[in-house]
């Protein structure tokens, strides 16, 4: 018998030496680097539907040139993304 998921869990995880948050809910998850606010979100819905690795690939492109510095690499940042 399984239990229902009604409120938020929350673990600790390890990814390449570095802290993260997993946040699982009845909506989605959330995996949030260790004392941040903002992560990545993959709803539920999304990844029943099979537009999960849609919604993916748009977040990982909106928050490339933002906030974190990992993966930046030579990407210019907040620059024209058509030069």
């Amino acid at each position: 018998m399984t239990t229902k998921l009604e409120g938020e869990l929350k673990r600790e995880i390890q990814i390449d030496g570095k802290p993260y948050t997993l946040t699982l809910s009845p909506e989605g998850l959330k995996l949030t680097e260790k004392g941040r606010r903002k992560g990545r979100e993959l709803l539920w819905k999304d990844l029943v539907s099979g537009d999960a690795a849609l919604a993916v690939a748009l977040n990982a492109s909106v928050s490339e040139g933002g906030e974190s510095g990992a993966g930046g690499e030579g990407a210019g940042g907040e620059g024209s993304p058509d030069q």
